[in-house]
């Protein structure tokens, strides 16, 4: 048997009556009961549920409506029902007035309560999330749409309006951001760092967070820009303003972009964005097998994962690069004992820069293009009638004090490896000529020394022994060639200077209108954010003609 409840003019979120929805169905003597408000679509919703009623022809969608489908005619089940929908009702009426934040019925109340609101979070319908949007933009204010289910020609006329009004609209069906720690709709509490984040994946945006908080790192911001920002209707708008803003960002230091499958066209407006940001940028469009793992400063990945791990790697890098002073030259030197060690660095140098490895491998030269070489010094070529440079490096030791006369090299790229049958101190015999070669370039700008260690504890000559002669030393000690290479590629960059102002949505904790679903104010509001709630209702009882006349008359 169906009873059917009308609430006039109580409009509530459908996530929420979704909720009650589902405590009200286990209910004892009821099999299923469904809440939604009186708009067509929902009425359609009920008769295709078989659900419904005649009482509800007469709702609104500012009525609520309430069927439950009992075993028994007993009118005592409606009121029974009724009865718990009042006392919820009751219950939302008090926690409005202690929420610790103010609430308001209008947009115009909501600023007046809120003057130093900067973003509106938006998580209505999506057949009426469009009209606040646009007001919001009109005035000022960034938007997060969490609303799904708008049109992609409404979407394109938000996104041109906020382009024209120099303000980010982040979706529709926009999961999630996170703006100086204020979480906005779905989102994770992530350390504080270096990297900001910029995806058309709401999901994707928050594995990739937190992925780069299990591996130590920190984000300053996440910017969420809806499923279809890289569409071919949409072009990429929200991805093109939300990259300039992290770029003029101090903040952020390595961007990292998700998103998924783009369209061609879009990809390559957005790469070429990415290329002018003068700041690392890790990029992950999903669904790709990237060929090249480099284009220009872009370093493309292939999974959430792998993207995390090189973001983090880069804040790394780049905080190491911040620390140290200015290098000599532009070039880089290798100075290789180990052949495979000699050609990974060729290769991972050749990728970076965008150059290639000598194929001839003449005399040991792995790699000698763009003022750059990496020398194999184990090749045959310098083996006659010597030892193996890991046995004796007094070559090697040779060429690095020879570099004090070479204007061109800011960067000396070294490997010092350990074990059974090598140098019983590798690492004091290379820091020795090190500590030449400085004295020997004088008041000459320094050149940058980074060793990887090949070895491990146990090893005769003891790992942590060697790191530290090395350092003593003035050694950069990187953990693996990858590491070495993106840290001398990095200090031998010329850095682009930055430009524009920092934006100011940035720069301090959003302030918030939050229009919707009441748990996203109660989580901004936890933490520490400063919030309004706007309590969203149709216009007009949701009479469409009798809204269009009202916008005619504002």
């Amino acid at each position: 048997m169906l009873h059917a409840i009308l609430i006039k003019g109580t409009f509530q979120d459908s996530v929420t009556l979704m909720l009650l929805s589902r405590d009200l169905s286990a209910s004892a003597g009821i099999k299923r009961v469904s809440v939604m408000m009186g708009t067509p679509a929902n009425k359609d919703l009920y008769r295709e549920t078989g659900l419904w009623h005649e009482a509800l022809a007469a709702a609104t969608p500012n009525d609520l409506c309430v069927v439950a489908d009992s075993d028994s005619d007993d009118a005592a089940t409606a009121e029974a029902v009724a009865a718990r929908i009042k006392a919820w009702l009751a219950s939302l009426a008090r926690g409005s007035r202690s929420a610790g934040y103010p609430v308001a019925r209008s947009w115009r109340r909501a600023r007046a309560l809120l003057p130093e609101a900067n973003i509106a979070l938006i998580s209505i319908a999506g057949d009426y999330a469009c009209a606040p949007a646009r007001q919001a933009l009109e005035d000022g204010c960034h938007v997060m749409m969490f609303s799904d289910n708008v049109s992609l020609e409404q979407e394109l006329e938000l996104k041109t309006l906020a382009r024209d009004r120099g303000v980010l609209m982040m979706g529709p069906d926009c999961g999630t951001a996170i703006i100086n720690q204020a979480p906005l709709a779905f989102a994770n509490r992530i350390p504080p760092g270096p990297i900001a984040i910029v995806g058309a994946s709401g999901s994707g945006i928050q594995e990739l967070s937190s992925q780069i908080a299990l591996l130590g790192g920190g984000i300053s911001h996440a910017l969420g820009l809806g499923g279809r920002d890289l569409s071919a209707h949409i072009g990429g708008m929200s991805a093109v303003a939300a990259l300039d803003f992290v770029r003029r960002d101090p903040a952020s230091r390595v961007i990292a972009f998700v998103s998924k499958p783009p369209e061609p066209a879009v990809k390559a407006r957005v790469l070429e964005a990415m290329q002018a940001l003068g700041k690392p940028v890790v990029a992950l469009f999903l669904g790709e097998r990237p060929a090249r793992r480099n284009i220009g400063a872009v370093h493309l990945a292939r999974t959430l994962d792998e993207a995390a791990a090189l973001a983090v790697e880069l804040a790394c890098v780049d905080a190491q690069v911040s620390a140290l002073p200015g290098v000599a030259g532009r070039g880089i030197c290798g100075l290789y004992a180990g052949g495979t060690l000699a050609t990974e660095a060729a290769l991972l140098l050749a990728e970076a820069l965008e150059l290639a490895t000598d194929a001839a491998h003449a005399d040991g030269f792995m790699l000698r293009a763009g003022g750059h070489r990496i020398i194999d010094l184990g090749d045959d070529s310098y083996t006659r009638g010597r030892p193996h440079p890991m046995i004796d490096p007094g070559l090697r030791n040779g060429m690095i004090v020879e570099l004090a006369g070479d204007s061109g090299i800011g960067v000396l790229l070294l490997d010092v490896v350990l074990g059974y049958g090598t140098h019983k101190d590798p690492a004091g015999e290379t820091a020795r000529a090190v500590k030449a070669m400085r004295a020997a370039r004088g008041d000459k700008p320094p050149i940058l020394v980074i060793a990887t260690l090949t070895g491990t504890a146990d090893d005769p000559q003891n790992r942590g022994d060697q790191a530290a002669t090395l350092e003593e030393a003035g050694v950069v000690i990187a953990d693996h060639t990858r590491a070495a290479v993106l840290l001398a590629a990095s200090a031998v960059a010329v850095k682009a200077q930055a430009s524009g102002a920092p934006p100011a949505l940035l720069q301090a904790k959003p302030a918030v209108i939050n229009i919707g679903l009441r748990g996203f104010a109660d989580d901004l509001h936890a933490n520490g954010v400063r919030v309004a709630h706007q309590q969203w209702e149709p216009a007009a009882g949701g009479n469409e003609r009798m809204q269009r006349l009202i916008a005619l008359m504002q």
